[in-house]
């Protein structure tokens, strides 16, 4: 039996074992951590209401526990995302309820477990369990507060991205030491290039790309140049799995995929690249790779293209970990108080409690009256009254 590879080259039957082999070993030994806007669905077809719906099989989503299970995952990074048609009214209260909804779905299957840390996820690993991690997509979410920020991260958020297809408000240049401070994993996908170039600039914590691809090989702008790219701080680019951002043609493969890979590892190496896939949160996906159960068949396209099984391994996994891993080495015990100055703000909708003005020192009216020409008048009036009725 031969094996063909998407350059139309001949595989012996014994490479296809040995890259069968590799494949399990790389799936078994580094389960994938992924993006996915599975609770982004919940809202829109059943308001979030889990009792409506069985995670097990949902033939609607791309993303569902059985199918998790076949493609060897052990970890999903859940957005947490708003429309940015929320922003300045209620997008704090939207992105609590999303945040709701993956806790408890984290925590009313079995299969999952939610994590904050990375021990979490490599304790998360041996028992078998699938880690859910909780990101935020946009900074329109914190309603430009950064102490909502900070609640956000004591409900279990640990990435955030700085914004989505709208602006805030505010200058995003500083919001990543305030992310790393925390502990949350600063992302980069959907922010604007000069943005992105500015914050690789000043970070100190390295940074990723949850689910955006190359824009060498696919010219669409929620790719990433390689200017940028070059740019590395240490971080990770997760390669986007949507068609739209793969390739210009009608139809795109594994192959399309897995060019976007090479590329990358060309430029700045195989330790600098991630899967994203976006399940959830596109419409369109390559041929061979329509739900989370197909990730082997991305990992056998690389082994067939020369990639090593310990590249593959920091692909699926071990990347990701270093970037959070420094993340946390760098996060401080005690976060900053600072805050986005209201002037930048300028919302009209934002109520802003200022200290009363201090009040002018006046005398009280009794003290006038005791004091003042009337007064006197009044009290000499008393007392010859007084007097008058007490001869009486």
């Amino acid at each position: 039996m031969k094996m063909i590879c998407s350059e139309s080259c001949i595989i012996s039957p014994l490479v296809s074992i040995i890259i069968i082999i590799s494949l399990s070993l790389s799936l078994s030994l580094t389960p994938p951590v992924r993006h996915n806007d599975l609770a982004l669905q919940l809202r829109r077809f059943y308001n979030n209401e889990l009792s409506q719906v069985d995670l097990h099989n949902v033939t609607k989503f791309a993303t569902d526990i059985n199918r998790l299970r076949a493609g060897h995952v052990q970890a999903q990074m859940f957005a947490v995302y708003v429309m940015c048609g929320a922003q300045e009214k209620d997008a704090v209260r939207l992105t609590l309820e999303q945040i709701d909804v993956v806790r408890r779905m984290c925590t009313e299957y079995q299969e999952f477990e939610l994590v904050t840390s990375v021990q979490g996820l490599r304790n998360s690993e041996m028992k078998h369990k699938i880690a859910c991690l909780i990101s935020i997509e946009g900074g329109h979410s914190i309603d430009s507060s950064l102490p909502t920020l900070r609640m956000f991260y004591l409900l279990g958020v640990r990435s955030m991205s700085l914004t989505h297809s709208c602006n805030t408000p505010w200058k995003v240049i500083g919001l990543p030491q305030m992310l790393s401070e925390l502990g949350m994993i600063v992302d980069l996908s959907h922010t604007a290039w000069d943005t992105a170039s500015a914050v690789l600039k000043h970070s100190k914590a390295p940074v990723i790309f949850s689910h955006s691809s190359s824009y060498f090989i696919c010219h669409h702008h929620r790719n990433v140049p390689d200017w940028i790219l070059l740019e590395k701080n240490r971080g990770v680019i997760m390669v986007n799995f949507h068609r739209n951002f793969i390739t210009f043609r009608d139809k795109a493969n594994i192959s399309h995929v897995a060019d976007h890979f090479d590329h990358i590892k060309k430029l700045i190496g195989a330790e600098s690249i991630g899967i994203g896939a976006d399940f959830e949160g596109a419409v369109s996906f390559p041929q061979g790779l329509d739900d989370v159960s197909k990730y082997p068949d991305l990992i056998q396209e690389l082994l067939q293209r020369n990639w090593t099984e310990n590249e593959v391994a920091n692909i699926l996994r071990g990347n990701f970990l270093r970037v959070f891993e420094e993340v946390e080495r760098l996060s401080l015990n005690q976060p900053s108080e600072v805050q986005i100055p209201v002037e930048e703000v300028q919302n009209p909708c934002r109520l802003v409690l200022r200290p009363p003005k201090p009040k002018e020192h006046r005398q009280s009216s009794s003290s006038r009256a005791h004091h003042g020409p009337k007064g006197l008048l009044i009290l000499a009036i008393g007392l010859l009254l007084s007097s008058f009725f007490m001869d009486e």
